[in-house]
């Protein structure tokens, strides 16, 4: 944690905006680990979640801002993310680290950070490798950008929520390297979809395909955490849900055209993902996308 000069790095003390899927997540297991957790969100269901499981709920962020040194974002969209350096901005709290963990534009990303320097805040992009419920598990990797002295200091509270913390250098690097581990995600996926479809319709057992493949050479983190939603043909609880998926795949394939690099497979994805969330899969986890390979192979279970 920041030293603020008031102890807090002994108190054990962070604010977390946005309690959705990650954020929740990562506020959980900070409080398990004995961390006073100031957390705020707009939503009535994730303040009811939060606050059963001992989240202290704040008004607003300019009353968060003011409790604690650190504080960390986890934002569902642009809109949301420049609101709230708006309000941390004009909060008059002394200066705090805020770490955003969000998956923005580098643009966007920028944004952020301008409003709250000016404010004399330390904004950090933090971007988080990792689905919903790998954060429950704290199996999730955070792509630290920055001051490295600011991301040092964030290290303890790291450990209580994820496996690993990199410092990924100047600010803006950690949604490089974000955009990039995103870009496998998405073709993981729906690559892992392909070949679950290929299997049932050869007439495999698709638990045996899901527990033969993770042992084998073609496995993948994406594959053990989504071939099982795929063979139970169950894609509720989401931990990544398809219609935020979409502003995902929007970011990267943006990202790619300014640096004028091909992205063939990549650009293969995107129809099927569009897919999904036309077939009413939008609240669904992006696991989903085998229901529509299963619709084109004309596979009934």
């Amino acid at each position: 944690m920041i030293n603020s000069g008031s102890g807090e790095s002994m108190n054990k003390v962070i604010g977390i905006i946005g309690l959705g899927i990650m954020g929740g997540a990562m506020a959980r297991n900070l409080v398990q680990a004995g961390w006073q957790v100031f957390g705020f969100d707009p939503s009535p269901e994730r303040i009811a979640e939060a606050k059963a499981a001992g989240v202290t709920l704040c008004d607003d962020v300019a009353s968060m801002a003011r409790q604690t040194g650190t504080i960390l974002t986890s934002l569902p969209s642009t809109r949301a993310a420049i609101a709230t350096a708006e309000a941390l901005a004009q909060s008059g709290a002394p200066p705090r680290v805020v770490m955003e963990a969000s998956t923005l534009s580098l643009a966007d990303k920028q944004a952020f950070a301008d409003i709250l320097t000016a404010a004399g805040h330390v904004p950090l992009d933090c971007p988080i490798s990792g689905t919903g419920a790998q954060a429950a598990t704290k199996d999730i990797v955070i792509y630290a950008s920055g001051d490295s002295a600011a991301i040092a200091g964030l290290r303890d509270a790291a450990a209580c929520f994820a496996r690993a913390l990199h410092d990924v250098g100047p600010y803006g690097n950690g949604t490089k390297m974000k955009l990039v581990a995103n870009l496998l995600v998405a073709i993981h996926n729906v690559a892992s979809a392909e070949a679950m479809v290929l299997g049932m319709k050869a007439g495999l057992d698709p638990h045996q395909l899901v527990n033969l493949i993770a042992q084998g050479v073609g496995t993948s983190r994406i594959w053990e955490l989504r071939a099982p939603m795929m063979a139970a043909d169950a894609y509720l609880p989401a931990t990544m849900k398809v219609d935020v998926w979409q502003k995902d795949m929007d970011v990267i394939g943006r990202f790619a055209t300014q640096l004028g690099v091909a992205t063939p497979t990549f650009s293969a994805t995107i129809p099927v993902y569009a897919a999904a969330q036309a077939q009413g899969h939008g609240g669904d986890d992006t696991a989903s996308v085998c229901a529509v390979l299963e619709s084109m192979a004309a596979l009934v279970r």
